[in-house]
């Protein structure tokens, strides 16, 4: 058989085009004896890193290329065969994407001449080719340009052939084969021709000819290619081929270098950074080991040439800074003294036992990957300053790839196959989030489809193949690539979908693979709220006061913290935190790592949990199998709870080194997904037998290993996000009011909605005031009440259907004695009808009339009274209209603010409710573990988390508080109608009563919607 290589192959990174993944296409090149592969997707680099590294793994010969249309129609190929040429194909195709809008490109035959050098070039030329098109490309790439003929068992192929044999003697240009592929194997066919309906927007029935012909553009037999074209096409492949040597393994990657001030070198400069920023942590003197491991994080960073990425991330935070924008870093950066020195992160080394081989080592030949949070409102500041700084072409955002998940691969295959949307909306509904695959069929039965016609058939089959493929590019949250040359000579920059915002092709993992370097300029609600709760402590103080300035350890705080009173603090408002700070019962700041580490998947599913809790019950029964393993453990009492715990016992008790360690560690993050934890299996085995230790333990070490593949927790990240709980537990505690309209104006975050905000703070005492036409600022503030008071007034922003702009107008156009009626406000601030209405309906203008009907009625008529049609006339006296009930009123104030300061809609239903003995959230905290009892309550979140083994714990309110609901697999599968759909859901079950912490162990679940006669509510769904 010939050897062949295929020079046109797109992946499905040409999207609604390609139907394989690159690691397809290249094992099944490899299984046909193919000598190479060219990716060439169109216009875009975005899926060549995975080609990379499949084509590594099978040792096949990858060509990078890209496939273009120009704007005259022209249809190239072009390929990279050495570094040079793939600078240029990267910066031209940089050029056609930032020409145009996201997710299209515009190229012309100008732009190929400037950037073709040393690229080669297939022409597709049209039915007939031009003679003139032929010399364009002759003149462009002189003896690097092919004519590519394609044999697709169309009709008229063979006269095409001979067409282009012709055109080939007449200009010289040689012909070479070409296969045109979109999928690996010809049964993607249906799959491609679902992703081009998509693309075109219609069912697949009315596509026509839009659709491939056939399944022949797939990687086919060499045999069977030799059977089509002559032996000269397939051998000037290989030729092509052998001219292509390029690899991104010689890609080469540097960091800027601009914030190194003139007369010193990187490194000299991070050492002077680094020693200032020792003396202004440690004033009293710096401990000799903390030294110490910063002179062995300086080397280690010196030796890896990772110094001027320090640097980059220091001047980052400090610009920040300067900027009064809170921000903190966190992750295994905070392992980092280094790190610490230079303010990076705030987790001293006195907190902790750095493992600074988890951030960076010798062994594992990977960048330091640096996270760091912003103020989610001000995150945007801190990205046009990078952009600033380093100009766009060299900086840009990692791309994040949007793939098909369940909803919205079942939605596209739906209407590609014809499905109405009513059918698809029926469908959608029937889907909960956990539902696997093997479910789907009697889903889809309850939704009224027949799972045994071959229409349904067909939807599960696409859908199947569908998920997890690539749908666009997005931009991650705040993943930053700087370079010191030309970062689009490197990898493709194309126009992000936000203003001012630019993103490479490459995706993090696609970062790791190729060794470059980012910065994670990331978003983080909770600071912007502890920002503002600190503003207006030091407003109502008269002095500033910062993070540095909250008391630690407060017996208050902690006290508050047993009583899982919790709702709004960061990351410990959670149901399954809830309940275990009761248990828990933190007293002290490393009480509070261990709770935000323990209640994570990896110490739940590794058994870690009641070992840990029995611990701390009888700390004087605690054993240590040894002294060296006794100061790995200790302080959390023989449990290893974090990641860096478990790779220091390896280093310890099994002799690895601190890289080898790493290497662990990261083959526990990939376990489910490779299998790869079964190799240190033996070696830990050995290592602890070797050193006195018994098998058993050995065996033990290794099942928690085996727990922490799901999700073992980094120490390092537990105490920067300690740090942030204790906090925003302080402001919770002794500034209610602050902390309640801090988080009010930072929203969304966190788990529970502004309504259940608010009540937690009324019954936290705390005064909140309506919207309010005379008082109310855009956000919401607080107003002095005397005595030291303060209420939260809710803002304009809480309406619905007002923008902001509107808002601060209404605000600043307010004469400091108020608004002396409506029609003033009106015309002060330049209201329109619609937001005349939209205050109204907040009940804003309850300060002229407290009957929202007038206040309607004076909006219906505020528009007639200047009409110039019919002249000035005097407004008819507004009738009588009576008030609305309590219930109405309720109503109005859920549409319009999604919240009311009125009666608890559930207090009007609690005569209806105690009739039908459904008991209030008081009644049920307060009854014994066992008992039988029924509740009623808004649904406020449904949560399922991955290790619950099929779990739906409900949270439910009612105007007494909240009722925590555990509904059991079983029961959620029979009565997954009333679970799922319900805002109001009555619940018969069993006290489960551990201390203070009770939760109602579901039997039967009733969905009581209709009881709230239309009133929208509405819940927060977590995975």
């Amino acid at each position: 058989m010939p050897d062949y290589a295929e020079l046109h192959c797109l992946t499905n990174f040409t999207f609604q085009q390609g139907a394989s993944h690159a690691e397809e296409l290249v094992k099944r090149a490899v299984e046909l004896g193919y000598r190479a592969l060219a990716i060439t997707d169109e216009c875009s680099l975005a899926g060549i890193v995975r080609a990379h590294v499949a084509a590594k793994a099978h040792q096949l010969q990858l060509i990078i290329g890209t496939r273009l249309v120009l704007a005259d129609g022209t249809r190239l190929i072009l390929l990279a065969p050495d570094g040079h040429a793939y600078a240029d194909l990267s910066s031209l195709i940089s050029h056609g994407r930032r020409q145009a809008a996201k997710g299209t490109y515009h190229l012309t035959r100008d732009d190929i001449t400037r950037h073709s050098p040393h690229l080669l070039a297939l022409w597709l030329p049209p039915t007939p080719p031009t003679p003139d098109d032929a010399a364009w490309l002759q003149h462009t790439f002189p003896d690097r340009c092919w004519l590519a003929a394609e044999q697709l068992y169309h009709p008229g192929d063979q006269a095409r052939l001979h067409q282009l044999s012709q055109l080939s003697r007449q200009t010289g240009l040689r012909l070479v084969a070409t296969g045109g592929v979109v999928m690996h194997v010809r049964a993607r066919l249906m799959l491609q021709h679902t992703l081009t309906a998509i693309s075109l927007g219609k069912p697949i029935a009315q596509c026509g000819q839009h659709l491939q012909a056939n399944s022949e553009r797939h990687l086919r037999p060499r045999q069977h290619l030799a059977d089509l074209y002559p032996p000269a096409l397939l051998a000037e492949t290989i030729r092509i081929a052998e001219r292509c040597h390029f690899s991104l393994d010689e890609l080469h990657y540097a960091y800027p270098v601009e914030m190194v001030p003139p007369g010193l070198d990187g490194i000299a400069y991070l050492r002077k950074l680094v020693n200032s920023g020792l003396q202004q942590r440690f004033p009293a003197g710096t401990n000799a080991s903390v030294v110490a491991q910063a002179e062995k994080e300086l080397a280690l960073i010196e030796e890896l040439g990772y110094e001027n990425y320090f640097l980059t991330v220091h001047d980052i935070v400090s610009w920040a800074r300067g900027q009064h924008i809170l921000c903190q870093g966190r992750g295994s950066a905070a392992n980092s003294v280094v790190c610490y020195a230079l303010h990076i992160t705030e987790v001293s080394p006195t907190l902790t036992q750095l493992l600074f081989e988890r951030f960076l080592s010798r062994e594992r030949n990977e960048p330091p990957d640096i996270d760091v949070d912003f103020e989610h409102e001000r995150r945007e500041e801190v990205m046009q300053y990078i952009y600033r700084r380093y100009g766009r072409e060299h900086a840009a955002l990692t791309a994040t790839v949007i793939t098909y998940r369940k909803r919205s691969a079942f939605r596209d295959v739906g209407r590609a196959l014809g499905y109405e949307e009513a059918q698809l909306d029926r469908l959608s509904a029937s889907l909960a989030w956990w539902d696997e695959p093997s479910a789907w069929q009697a889903r889809l039965q309850e939704a009224g489809f027949d799972p045994a016609a071959k229409q349904v058939q067909s939807l599960l089959k696409l859908t199947r193949e569908l998920i997890g493929f690539p749908r666009h590019l997005s931009q991650h949250v705040g993943g930053f690539v700087i370079s010191r040359s030309s970062l689009s000579q490197l990898v493709p920059i194309e126009n992000a979908a936000m203003a001012d915002r630019t993103v490479i092709q490459w995706d993090k993992d696609d970062l790791d693979a190729m060794g470059m370097l980012k910065v994670d300029i990331l978003a983080l609600g909770m600071l912007s709220a502890i920002r503002r709760a600190l503003d207006s402590v030091s407003r109502i103080r008269g002095q500033p006061f910062t993070l540095a300035d909250i008391p630690p350890e407060d017996p208050a705080v902690y006290a508050m913290l047993q009583r899982a009173d919790t709702i709004g603090v960061f990351q410990i408002e959670s149901r399954a935190q809830m309940s275990m700070l009761p248990r828990l019962k933190p007293r002290h700041f490393y009480d509070l790592v261990i709770e935000v580490a323990l209640v994570r998947p990896g110490p739940i599913q590794g058994g870690m949990v009641h070992p840990y809790l029995k611990a701390r019950q009888s700390p004087h029964t605690v054993t240590y199998p040894s002294k060296d393993l006794e100061s790995i453990l200790k302080r959390t009492l023989g449990i290893p709870i974090f990641q860096e715990q478990v790779m220091q016992i390896a280093v310890v008790a099994a002799g690895f080194t601190p890289g080898e360690a790493d290497h662990l560690r990261r083959s526990m993050a990939a376990w489910r997904r490779t299998g790869k934890l079964e190799q240190f299996r033996d070696r830990l085995r050995t290592g602890m037998l070797a050193r006195g230790y018994s098998e058993t333990f050995a065996e033990q070490i290794f099942r928690q290993i085996e727990g922490f593949s799901e999700y073992g927790f980094p120490e390092s990240h537990a105490v920067s996000f300690a740090l942030l709980v204790y906090s925003s537990a302080w402001l919770k505690c002794h500034a209610p009011a602050a902390f309640c309209c801090a988080l009010l104006n930072s929203q969304p975050m966190g788990f529970y909605s502004p309504s259940q905000l608010i009540q937690d703070a009324r019954r936290h005492q705390v005064t909140v005031l309506p919207v309010d036409l005379q008082h109310s600022e855009w956000d919401c503030s607080l107003e002095d009440m005397g005595d030291g008071q303060h209420s939260v007034r809710l803002g304009f922003s809480m309406v619905h259907g007002l923008s902001e702009s509107t808002g601060r107008r209404l605000s600043t156009a307010r004469p400091a004695s108020g608004y002396p009626d409506i029609e003033s406000a009106r015309q002060l601030a330049a209201l329109t009808r619609q937001d005349m209405g939209a205050l109204a309906n907040a009940n804003a203008f309850s300060a002229f009339t407290d009957n929202r009907r007038e206040a309607w009625w004076a909006v219906l008529g505020q528009d007639t009274r200047h009409d110039l049609a019919i002249g000035t006339i005097s407004p008819e006296a507004t009738p009588g209209l009576p008030a609305l009930s309590v219930a109405d009123a309720i109503q109005a104030d859920y549409a319009s603010l999604g919240l009311t300061l009125g009666p608890h809609p559930l207090s009007l239903l609690r005569p209806r409710l105690t009739q039908q003995r459904l008991l209030s959230a008081t009644a049920i905290s307060q009854m014994p573990n066992g008992r039988l009892a029924r509740c009623a309550g808004l649904v406020i979140s449904r949560q399922r988390p991955g290790t619950a083994s099929g779990v739906v714990f409900v949270t439910l309110e009612d105007e007494t508080g909240n009722t925590n609901i555990i509904v059991w697999n079983e029961l959620a599968q029979t009565q997954r109608k009333a679970l799922l759909a319900a805002r109001l859901l009555g619940v018969y079950g069993i006290i489960q009563r551990e201390g203070a912490v009770v939760h109602l162990l579901a039997k039967r679940l009733v969905d009581l919607t209709d009881w709230l006669d239309g009133l929208p509510t509405s819940s927060r769904d977590f995975r």
